[in-house]
């Protein structure tokens, strides 16, 4: 071979061929069988309490040993989850949102794998980890995930490397997330080893450990970073309004809150030296850092939770400009924890905020014309709002009107309801129907009847305790978390509310007189959608047009209730060979719980008693009950459902 073709020559580094038993796994895993005796002698292994703990502690010694500086950067977050605490419906809606549509290099749904199935059964997974005590989350960000390109066989390696580390096979799944700036993948690894019993990861490997792993096999698939991408990387950091990299050299090489430019000249900073300057100068700009004298920098205190906070602030806008499609309103994040404070508006977005810790969020295109952020109660389900549909956002005050109410109207400690409708009636205002008043009462009451606050002695009687007020203001932290209430006012977008026989949330604005309508976004397509519904009820005989004038029929909600139920009871009676029995104020109803059906009027529960079948508004808890025996009583302020062989078990 000639000199020239030399020069021609070049590696090009592919994907490694994966070996169960290659003999580096081997290495491996006799010096974590050994890794305890060797403890004893050489001492601490890292300076965690606790990192010593657990499987991988020696391996994370020496992951990443051969790691040079210009290596390739993977970032990982971790999450230890205690199953116990979280709640059996913790992983399932977990792995419903990490499939969820819209995530795969052509916006379609996630596609689950495992260690050798490129179609993981979720279900099945789920179940098998269902008497875990826990289990492990970690999100897997390479910085160069585009050109890794294949991060399903990448994900495969790098959990390979675990089991060599950990000396155990691991059961795992995962999914690719390719919907935002930086491609990632989701890992659900359950808390069992090989063995059957709890597994358990070193602190150390947890935190270390695996991403040194991950970069190396990054690394050796893509070979080292260039010169010309670390500069490339760094300079994009020195403007950006967030807590970077830059960031956090220089509050390392800080002394006594002081960055000196003499400093930066040293040879293991040569590299950055500029861009760490330019950093320095920018932060001056934004008020975060002041030059006291040439070459030397005082950093504020504060600068890192005010760049954290600007780069989720950052992050907010960039997902309402994208719920939004750019369209032209103004951004709002609404406030948690106010009473009184309260938005209606159409879903335009929703997603995790924290992938991680599943915490969700809503984007909320309102009645007023603007865009609001709403971030969502822990364990909140996206699911329970469909994109398009009507919602209210409410925030919730230390201590509720209606606690105070209720507490007020007491006597004794005995609440009920005829005494507050005769003050209702009293107090009554035009815009307020006192039976609606004492209904929303009623609602809370079943409400702390759930978390054992108040008693249901009969119907429209309930025993209160004299702390209401702060026991209701404990059970809404505990069951808010963020200070927000969301309430699902109608699944159906408004398009297709305007011709449909049911009693939708358009004719409730029509009754209620369409108050607080924008002229901007979803508040004028409200107005016009106003217009075709009232052209709709005319069409059916149910509104009456006098010049400008939109006269509404008598009990409008209550008729388009009943002819909606009436149409689907037919269908279902068709459908299933049973009868039809239609419920009424005051009636105790019992049966299996079949299914629920969607309607326009709102949700329902079919109950079957064997020889027919009746529909009786749903509720959420009633949903763990599938298949079960249940019984509804419908009374004047909506139903209340008794669950289990106990009357105690009673739920509003």
């Amino acid at each position: 071979m000639s000199n020239q073709d030399d020069d021609h020559f070049r590696v090009r580094p592919g994907a490694p061929k994966q070996r169960d038993d290659a003999f580096i796994n081997k290495v491996l895993r006799q010096t974590n069988k050994a890794g305890a005796k060797l403890c004893k002698t050489v001492g601490k292994v890292g300076q965690r309490p606790g990192s010593r703990l657990g499987r991988g502690h020696v391996a994370a010694r020496f992951a990443g040993a051969s790691l040079m500086p210009n290596a390739r950067r993977v970032t990982i977050k971790a999450r230890l989850v205690n199953l116990t605490t979280a709640g059996p419906r913790s992983t399932a809606a977990h792995l419903r949102y990490i499939e969820r549509e819209g995530v795969d290099r052509q916006g379609g749904p996630g596609r689950a794998y495992g260690p050798t199935t490129d179609a993981v059964d979720t279900a099945a997974f789920e179940e098998r980890g269902r008497e875990d005590r826990h289990q492990f989350r970690f999100i897997v960000s390479p910085e160069d995930a585009e050109e890794l390109d294949d991060l399903r066989t990448y994900t495969r390696h790098l959990m390979a490397r675990m089991e060599a580390d950990l000396g155990t096979r691991l059961n795992w799944m995962a999914v690719d997330h390719w919907n935002t700036d930086n491609p990632h993948t989701h890992i659900v690894l359950r808390g069992k080893d090989d063995t059957g019993k709890d597994l358990i990861i070193s602190r150390d490997y947890v935190a270390e450990g695996m991403r040194r792993r991950a970069a190396e096999l990054a690394t050796d698939w893509l070979g080292l970073r260039t010169e010309l991408d670390i500069q490339r990387a760094m300079q994009r950091e020195v403007d950006q309004e967030r807590w970077t990299g830059l960031d956090r050299t220089l509050q390392r090489e800080a002394a006594d809150g002081l960055v000196r430019t003499e400093t930066l000249a040293e040879p293991r900073l040569q590299r950055q030296r500029q861009m760490l300057i330019g950093r320095l100068q920018r932060l001056q700009r934004m008020g975060l850092a002041t030059e006291q004298q040439p070459g030397v920098w005082a950093i504020r205190a504060e600068a890192e939770p005010t760049l954290r906070a600007m780069g989720e602030r950052g992050d907010i806008i960039r997902t309402m400009q994208r719920a939004i499609s750019g369209k032209q309103r103004e951004l709002v994040v609404f406030p948690p924890g106010e009473e009184g404070r309260a938005i209606v508006g159409r879903v335009a977005g929703k997603g995790l905020a924290d992938e991680l810790y599943d915490k969700g969020y809503l984007v909320i295109d309102g009645i007023d014309g603007k865009a609001h952020y709403v971030a969502l109660p822990p364990q909140s389900e996206l699911e329970q709002y469909p994109t398009g549909a009507v919602v209210e956002v409410k925030g919730s005050a230390d201590v509720r009107a209606a606690d105070r109410n209720i507490a007020a109207l007491a006597t004794a400690g005995i609440y009920r309801t005829d005494h507050h409708l005769a003050v209702a009636q009293s107090q009554a205002m035009p815009d307020r129907d006192p039976r609606e008043v004492v209904a929303a009462h009623v609602r809370r009451l079943e409400a702390l009847r759930r978390a054992g606050v108040v008693e249901r002695m009969a119907e429209g009687v309930w025993r209160v305790p004299n702390d209401l007020a702060e026991r209701g203001r404990e059970y809404d932290t505990q069951r808010l978390g963020g200070g927000v209430a969301v309430e699902l006012k109608s699944h159906l977008p408004i398009e297709r509310q305007t011709r449909v026989i049911g009693a939708t949330w358009l004719d409730q604005q029509l009754i209620g007189g369409s108050k607080g309508l924008g002229d901007l976004g979803f508040g004028s397509e409200v107005k016009d959608a106003l217009q075709l519904r009232a052209d709709f009820l005319t069409e059916q005989g149910l509104v009456e047009r006098r010049g400008q004038r939109v006269i509404l029929a008598r009990n409008l909600l209550a008729t388009l209730r009943g002819r909606e139920l009436t149409k689907v009871a037919q269908d279902i009676a068709t459908e299933t060979g049973l009868e039809h029995r239609p419920v009424s104020e005051g009636q105790r109803v019992a049966g299996i719980y079949r299914r629920s059906v969607i309607l326009a009027s709102g949700r329902y529960a079919m109950l079957d008693d064997g020889m027919g079948f009746s529909l009786v508004p749903w509720k959420p808890v009633i949903e763990r009950h599938l298949g079960q025996t249940v019984t509804a009583v419908m009374g004047i302020n909506g139903v209340s459902w008794e669950l289990g062989r106990q009357r105690g078990l009673a739920i509003g």
